[in-house]
């Protein structure tokens, strides 16, 4: 039972490549199974989160946030009367154009594409369901319904126009050249804002990547609980723990407190965004896209706690010593490489020599190059490395 404003299925937009209704699947149904069932969505197994790839089993990667993410995503839109599928399939692509080694990888590679169009994991997650993944007979890419593809664009809001963020999209700076291209062919209406669909699966990567954080840090030693404590959410978290469960073992208290943190995150979006809902009394799903803000967001003075909580992690965990070393080692691999198949793109694998034969500048070969090294997990990003560098 979906609320008016919710996405309906059966108002789709469609899709670039038309193509006939399934009969036991709704459209963005659909949009999830190709998600998971694509190359790239695999190859995120072996991607960043924080530590690298290779660093620990039992520490996060872009697959098990995707999955943790398309988790809260469904409970969100369940519980607003939302589309899960859709909210689920936002959830999951959402991380489909990060490059091997996190935002380390990210940030080498934005300097690298600088003079050749730049490079955006939002807009690389676009070309790759709409281009790099081609394995069907009528077209490339995934072929995703338009409320996707929206999604991925603009879950974080809108990317032009009076309400786009000035610090992520300059009014004076060029759409990245992957968003131009799907734009193009498919008008994603960039000046508004997303479905609520989508702006859930914006916030429950706010919910899943802000605990897992917590937990990943306590595991690689970078933090104690009793730092924790010293914070706002997680200090009463561990409290009410203390209070229920004395003596607990210090493996499951930690967990007992970072469980209780996410039920709370959860429980602030519910409990607002019923709250915001009722009184802005959206009657469709393009109401919500017309607002002038995100109606899908954490309480101020939750989200004020929540910055608290990140200005630690970025000071103790994202900034940490032991990452800093990691992510300079990163980066001179991402530097060496994408040069080197810059200058000799005879090294790129045979299926991609095609692309390079049509290259006509260099802007062509660099986003060839791009999609390539961007494509590649940690693991093999370092082995290349070891293979043609060292």
């Amino acid at each position: 039972m979906l609320k008016p404003y919710a996405s309906q299925p059966f108002e789709t937009r469609g899709r670039l490549f038309p193509e006939k209704l399934s009969t036991f699947r709704s459209p963005f149904q659909r949009d999830r199974d190709r998600i998971i069932h694509s190359s790239a969505f695999r190859r995120l197994k072996h991607k960043t989160q924080v530590f690298v790839e290779h660093e620990g089993d039992y520490y996060r990667t872009r697959l098990t946030h995707s999955i943790e993410v398309a988790q809260v995503a469904r409970t969100l839109a369940g519980a607003l009367g939302l589309n899960e599928g859709l909210a689920e399939a936002v959830a999951l692509a959402h991380d489909l154009g990060h490059s091997p080694f996190g935002h380390t990888g990210e940030d080498a590679l934005e300097l690298l594409m600088a003079p050749y169009g730049g490079f955006d994991h939002n807009a690389q997650a676009l070309r790759i369901v709409t281009k790099l993944e081609k394995h069907y007979a009528d077209f490339d890419g995934l072929n995703l319904t338009w409320e996707s593809l929206e999604g991925l664009a603009k879950h974080n809001g809108p990317v032009m126009g009076p309400h786009a963020d000035p610090k992520k999209h300059p009014a004076d700076a060029p759409l990245p050249y992957a968003l131009k291209e799907v734009n193009d062919q498919f008008d994603l209406e960039l000046y508004t804002f997303a479905s609520a669909e989508a702006q859930v699966a914006a916030i429950a990567d706010d919910v899943a990547y802000n605990h897992h954080d917590l937990h990943d840090g306590l595991r690689a030693g970078l933090f104690t609980a009793a730092d924790l404590m010293e914070l706002p959410l997680t200090g009463p978290a561990y409290a009410e723990v203390d209070r229920d469960y004395p003596d607990l073992d210090p493996h499951r208290r930690d967990h007992e407190a970072l469980r209780r943190i996410f039920g709370y995150m959860v429980e602030d979006v519910i409990t607002i965004a019923t709250n915001r809902l009722e009184s802005a009394k959206p009657e469709t799903a393009q109401d919500i896209r017309e607002m002038d803000r995100t109606i899908i967001r954490f309480s101020k003075p939750f989200f004020q706690n929540l910055k608290a909580i990140k200005s630690f992690l970025f000071k103790r965990m994202y900034r940490a010593p032991t990452v800093i070393k990691e992510r300079e080692r990163v980066t001179h691999m991402v530097n060496t490489l994408f040069p080197l198949f810059m200058k000799q793109p005879e090294l790129l694998p045979e299926e991609w020599r095609h692309e390079v034969e049509l290259a006509q500048s260099d802007t062509e070969l660099a986003r060839i190059v791009l999609d390539y090294v961007a494509g590649m997990t940690d693991r093999f990003a370092i082995q290349e490395f070891e293979r043609l560098c060292t």
